[in-house]
């Protein structure tokens, strides 16, 4: 072969000149471990087989060489030179593994020392952290060679080689990669509740009273999400637990909590003997497990207003013929969602990620009650997200499923609203650089980014047929068990970076027409494709994701390729992070109707706030919320954390109120859950210096 001035890519991503003499002493050395000889003939017989092309990886001219011995008949030089490649990939290997263990022991803590898939729900840094990291390089290879293989059999070679080139470059994003599980679901209980968790590989049998009620949920928690890469929701949790207590202690035990409950020397009340239970549940979910790197497992509860309630739970029936109450429930709901609240004056406490779901209609929450008791505890200091819908039906269980769902699909950020669904995988766009990589190359960005799109459409079905498989033999026993609904399951197109490429073009980031029209162009083309791939078995959807990690890795990945890049980690909301100049009626404009149309699967508003308002403040902003068509949303107002004397307090502060000890650290939402400022990474720590906090006097609660 004639050689030529080609880049090629070394393992490390590095570019170096290509170089003949090093392929051809490769081959040379090849034969002296047989103890076979070659000429310069044979040898060039043997390059002739070889295409080598700019930025071809050293990896791929490896194969050539093994394919071109083989062709030539050189079968034991071809099988030494693959022992040969293996012992060598097996040195790199351990020397990498080596290398970030030691960078990985000196890291100020476990988020920043993840190289793969770095999460701040991990809070320390030890032996168990490490042992969950080290395999992780080796599952994105497995991960991606068997989707490659899948996308080879249903379409194509050039369509598989689009998607790795499209990977390796940053256009796209293949989120928890490192995992083999499919990604999150909000579940129904009701299989735990007919037969344990037995169905599912466990051996506890069903909850019969509201101890065994207590216990079996946590293990039942545990297991599924040992089964999931994701958050693991569980819609039903208060609904079952308030049908347990009116076994044991009378539907209309709400009536009168303060009776005494047992016989005890503590004598405890009603109410003390449902609160221990809620201490039971919550402080074991949020304890590290070996089945999660140790971290805490992803929890989600859902509230539910009564006309939600009903919407939802109307046709239900538990298995002695009885229905929920909703008395009780309302009461339940309400205790558990101000002990919580309490109780994270005392700890911090991550999970469960809660929200709120609330029907709306011209204009305000339909449930006024709710509304007002939603308005209290953001008052009170809470932190939780809400959920308005004017239609129930887009959230709906699996056994009312309804054509409305086929439009509005569902958020599974929230993963709290609907039963029996979720996301099974989800494949993430960076927006920013394909709309700089188009108009850099004189390309139409829509026409540009509709092929992108069609091609992650095509990658999350070959993902889905591998899934099937794995179904097939019996590797999934949530969804064979009940406990997720296949057809329920979405696959998620993500979107990152759409702020970045608006400002790339110019655009003024706030509520103006050019910059709506951008937003509705970028997520309407998602949309589309959603339509044109969707099956009776598959259903996509479209999520701003909130990109806890890969917000950073699109920005850093993005400046070291020469694209224009504001800010080192790319919003996760349709608003800059760090504005002071819009006020909290703009953001709410930001993520409404208009913004999030096309945005079937979900982005929240994240209002960041530097005082708690008061009730009347937040119930008018429920209002705001219900006019704008502002449908996901929480406030976030930091707690101050001493680090000295251990208080938690719900207020801004720069000192402890207790001791005075400037020594305080924060505990905001990195995007999702709350943490501890100091476990995110340093990446997300200099990200979240920069938010900007509006004051009250940002709020105009005539608007």
């Amino acid at each position: 072969m004639e050689e030529k001035k080609f880049t090629i890519k070394k393992r490390n991503g590095e570019e170096v000149q290509f170089s003949l003499d090093k392929i051809m002493n490769a081959i040379t050395k090849a034969f002296n471990s047989v103890n076979e000889s070659i000429d310069l003939v044979g040898i060039s017989k043997i390059l002739t087989h070889l295409n080598i092309q700019n930025d071809i990886t050293v990896e791929e001219i490896q194969n050539q060489v093994e394919e071109a011995l083989m062709r030539e008949g050189y079968y034991n030089v071809a099988r030494s030179f693959i022992i040969y490649r293996h012992s060598h990939s097996e040195d790199r290997d351990t020397l990498e593994k080596v290398q970030f263990l030691n960078e990985y022991v000196v890291a100020s803590n476990a988020a920043t020392g993840s190289k793969f898939d770095a999460n701040a729900n991990v809070e320390h840094k030890n032996i168990a952290t490490l042992i969950g990291e080290l395999p992780k390089k080796g599952f994105i290879r497995l991960n991606r060679r068997m989707l490659v293989e899948r996308i080879k059999k249903m379409y194509s070679k050039e369509l598989a080689d689009r998607y790795i080139d499209l990977l390796e470059h940053h256009f796209i994003y293949k989120n928890d990669e490192t995992s083999l599980a499919n990604y999150c679901a909000s579940i129904t209980m009701y299989p735990w509740l007919l037969n344990g968790t037995t169905g599912i590989g466990g051996n506890s049998t069903a909850p019969t009273n509201l101890k065994s009620f207590c216990g079996g949920f946590v293990n039942m928690v545990f297991i599924v999400s040992s089964m999931l890469s994701g958050a693991c929701a569980t819609p039903e949790f208060l609904m079952y637990m308030n049908y347990f207590i009116g076994k044991e202690y009378g539907q209309d035990y709400w009536t009168h909590p303060e009776m005494q409950a047992d016989n005890s020397l503590k004598k405890r009340t009603l109410d003390k003997v449902i609160t221990d239970c809620f201490e039971q549940i919550v402080y074991s979910i949020n304890q590290p497990t070996g089945a999660r790197n140790f971290q805490a497992v992803f929890w989600n509860v859902a509230y539910y207003d009564k006309y939600y309630f009903e919407s939802l739970f109307d046709n239900f029936y538990f298995p002695d013929g009885t229905q929920p109450d909703w008395d009780g429930l309302n009461w339940l709901q309400k205790r558990f969602m101000r002990w919580f609240n309490q109780e994270r004056t005392k700890t911090v406490l991550t999970f469960p990620v809660e929200t709120m779901a609330l029907l709306s209609e011209n204009g305000d929450v339909k449930d006024k009650e709710y509304g007002d008791f939603t308005a209290q505890m953001y008052a009170d200091g809470h932190s939780f997200f809400t959920y308005l819908s004017d239609n129930a039906d887009s959230l709906s269980s699996c056994c009312r499923l309804r054509n409305e769902i086929q439009d509005n699909g569902f958020s599974y950020t929230l993963g709290a609203g609907g039963v029996s669904t979720g996301s099974k995988s989800v494949l993430t766009i960076n927006i920013n650089r394909c709309v700089q990589y188009a108009i850099n190359h004189k390309i139409d960005y829509v026409e540009y980014l509709e092929g992108v799109v069609d091609l992650c459409h095509k990658v999350q079905t070959a993902y889905n047929e591998n899934l099937k498989d794995l179904q097939k033999n019996g590797m999934l026993p949530l969804f064979d068990s009940g406990y997720i609904n296949m057809s329920r399951q979405y696959l998620t197109i993500g979107v990152n970076g759409i702020v970045e490429a608006a400002e790339f073009m110019g655009l003024k980031i706030n509520d103006n027409p050019e910059y709506l029209k951008f937003v509705q162009t970028i997520l309407g083309v998602v949309e589309k494709k959603n339509k044109e791939y969707r099956t009776k078995e598959l259903m996509f959807n479209c999520e701003m994701i909130p990109a806890e990690n890969v917000g950073v890795k699109h920005a850093k990945w993005d400046r070291e390729d020469g694209y224009f890049v504001p800010r080192d980690c790319y919003n996760s909301y349709f608003y800059v992070v760090e504005d002071e100049s819009l006020n909290i009626i703009d953001k709410f404009k930001l993520h409404g109707a208009p913004y999030i149309q096309h945005l079937t699967g979900g982005s929240a508003l994240h209002m960041n706030l530097e005082e708690h308002l008061s009730q009347q403040q937040y119930r008018q902003l429920l209002r705001v919320a219900s006019k704008e068509g502002c449908n996901y949303f929480t406030f976030n107002v930091p707690n101050t954390i001493c680090n000295e004397c251990g208080t938690i307090d719900k207020r801004y502060l720069h000192e402890c109120p207790h001791c005075h000890s400037k020594n305080v650290d924060y505990l905001t939402r990195v995007i999702g859950y709350l943490k501890r400022v100091s476990n995110f990474s340093s990446a997300r720590q200099e990200e979240a210096q920069r938010r900007y906090y509006a004051g009250s006097q940002k709020l105009n609660c005539q608007e």
